[in-house]
């Protein structure tokens, strides 16, 4: 076990120390040049199977999903530097990809820099006076379809229609956004650790606080606590009282109160990974009345119920039905007002969602929020929210377990 440091942090009041283990993470290593290669080759083989002759990314999620280009790396500007990758076939049978960059002529040293886990890319440079659509159709021989990641812009789109005006540019269809939404062994490990050490800042911070701090002085500590658990770009929304019926948040720096509940949902990054962990507490001099107290157990078995529905399988909107209609049983079921969960990884807010509606079949390797709320506005909010992946039994693990898990009650997150 690793050994726990004195972390301090300014609350306003007195330099608080919170006992945190450093850089909970630590061991947790990137993905790894070979899984980007696999991932690389599956999506290959999805283009030749549905006929397709490239799949486009700008740098966002998708393009760090498969060429390790973010947008911390590089940023979107009105000059476009593309990902493509074309399928091509190896001896009658054997598919492989090839990746090319397609990139402003004088930034191509800098596009060359780019740590993009392929041998043999090919670096595609358009002049300014040039169309970059036109230069990359001509360069790669697109003729057939050609699928653009759903976060690519509009005049990325319209550029390539445009460009090929013979061929169909279409949004990315479910059999590639599917190789992104199911988890591999060692992004499943990154969530985890990402998961577990917010979580685990949670409770460092909820030990250490007071009545009457503000909500941007404890914002403040769990920033750093998450910082110290070894999470890049960490931070919290912070809501006290009524203010947490407001689900992102009411603009005011309320103080906590002796009656209030507080409400922490935090995120972190960890190599790319998301973290989403809330928490609704209590301190210890709290005295929460027991209809806010019946809301919260509410919520916690709402989430329980869920977590037991969402199976391999499971249609989506069957989660979020399962959550709602026990809520519905206690005559608060008009209070949940937000979908039930959303996809986690690369992004915060992925695909699948789990809402009313959606069609979308829980699969091994989903992973997901589970994250019901009651908020009825001016008296009390409570939400909880842990993440889940769908295991090779087809069972939902919460994201948080090796570290314990669900929230126990309000004193115990």
């Amino acid at each position: 076990m690793a050994c726990q440091i004195p972390l301090i942090l300014g609350t306003g009041f007195l330099p608080v120390k919170v006992l945190l283990e450093p850089n909970h993470c630590q061991s947790a290593k990137p993905i790894m040049a070979s899984e980007f290669h696999e991932r690389q080759r599956r999506l290959a083989s999805a283009l030749l199977h549905l006929n397709a002759s490239a799949y486009i990314a700008e740098p966002g999620a998708s393009a760090q999903y498969f060429g390790n280009i973010s947008t911390a790396s590089w940023k979107l500007s009105e000059r476009p530097l593309l990902l493509i990758i074309t399928p091509r076939l190896v001896n009658d049978s054997q598919v492989e990809a090839k990746v090319s960059i397609l990139t402003p002529r004088f930034e191509a040293t800098r596009a060359k820099t780019l740590p993009i886990p392929f041998e043999g890319v090919e670096y595609i440079e358009w002049r300014e006076e040039e169309s970059p659509y036109e230069i990359a159709a001509s360069a790669l021989s697109i003729e057939g379809t050609v699928y653009l990641d759903d976060a690519a812009r509009l005049f990325v789109f319209n550029g390539f229609q445009k460009s090929l005006p013979h061929a169909e540019v279409a949004p990315s269809p479910a059999k590639i956004k599917e190789i992104r939404q199911r988890k591999s062994v060692a992004e499943i490990e990154l969530l985890k650790c990402a998961n577990e050490a917010t979580l685990l800042a949670i409770r460092a911070v909820h030990k250490k606080m007071n009545l009457g701090m503000k909500e941007s002085e404890v914002s403040k500590m769990l920033s750093i606590a998450l910082q110290a658990a070894g999470l890049d770009d960490g931070g919290c929304l912070t809501l006290f009282g009524e203010n947490a019926a407001l689900p992102h948040g009411s603009g005011s720096d309320r103080a906590l109160g002796k009656s209030d509940f507080a409400l922490f949902d935090c995120v972190g990054h960890l190599h790319g990974y998301f973290s989403d962990v809330t928490r609704t507490v209590a301190l210890p001099e709290t005295r929460i009345p027991a209809e806010n107290r019946a809301i919260w157990g509410d919520v916690l078995f709402a989430q329980t119920v869920a977590s037991r529905v969402a199976v391999a399988g499971a249609i989506t909107q069957d989660v979020d039905a399962s959550a709602r209609t026990f809520l519905e049983l206690t005559g608060r079921g008009a209070y949940f007002t937000h979908r039930l969960g959303h996809g986690i990884g690369l992004e915060g807010h992925e695909e699948p969602y789990l809402r009313g509606g959606s069609l979308d079949v829980i699969q091994t390797g989903h992973t997901c929020s589970n994250e019901p709320g009651i908020y009825i506005e001016g008296k009390v909010g409570v939400r909880l929210e842990d993440c889940f992946y769908i295991d090779g039994n087809g069972q939902s693990i919460f994201l948080t377990e090796g570290v314990g898990g669900q929230a126990l009650s309000p004193w115990d997150p």
